[in-house]
């Protein structure tokens, strides 16, 4: 391209050093990186890594079994870092293929000050082509419910239509149920599991 075609010329970073690595820690562990948001304190319970298993159902014929994998961390600002990763069991709990991804955010809403409320939004994509975008509520440190508040998908994507999700501390584990629509079906039982903290 010549300067009479681009009369501003090179952009300043064409030829700029190489940058440094990325400098923020995220951590799923509240002992190290940077001190947990204040408006995260109510969601305290969730940050970690958790690992468990569980039983899936509907949009699939049959169902199955699978172990999963959540991590939920932050970098000191406010709103958690969500990601999944599960794998089907066989019939002797062995890894039987690579199952459901996820990845999204979930944020508190603040009120009118700045403070962190109860109430709760989320997005969480998946590489099936869908984006799922949540609101909700905390009830106490120990639950969240949320439900879908819009959902796009892809024109390949599955024809996920509406869902329902409910996370719960209990003695220490994370249980969640999670709950699918598909086209016009009503809200069935999609993925349910029982998590073990094994970091943060």
């Amino acid at each position: 391209m010549s300067d009479q075609e681009n009369p501003l010329g090179p952009p300043p970073w064409l030829n700029a050093p190489p940058v440094d690595a990325y400098p923020y820690e995220e951590t799923h562990d509240l002992r190290q990186g940077a001190d947990l948001n204040p408006a995260l304190l109510g969601l305290l319970p969730f940050v970690g890594l958790w690992r468990g298993r569980g039983k899936g159902g509907f949009p699939a014929e049959t169902d199955y079994d699978f172990a999963q994998e959540v991590r939920i961390s932050h970098d000191g600002r406010p709103f958690l870092r969500y990601e999944s990763r599960s794998w089907l069991l066989d019939d002797e709990s062995k890894p039987a293929g690579e199952w459901i991804v996820e990845s999204g955010f979930w944020r508190p809403v603040p009120d009118a000050q700045g403070r962190a409320t109860d109430e709760m939004e989320a997005v969480i994509v998946n590489p099936d082509g869908v984006v799922e975008i949540y609101v909700g509520n905390t009830i106490g440190t120990t639950r969240l419910e949320i439900d879908t508040d819009a959902v796009a998908y892809t024109p390949t994507g599955q024809h996920l239509t509406g869902a329902r999700r409910l996370y719960g501390i209990v003695e220490g584990a994370l249980l969640y149920a999670h709950e699918v629509s598909i086209d016009k079906s009503e809200l069935q039982p999609h993925m349910s599991a029982r998590l073990l903290r094994v970091g943060g």
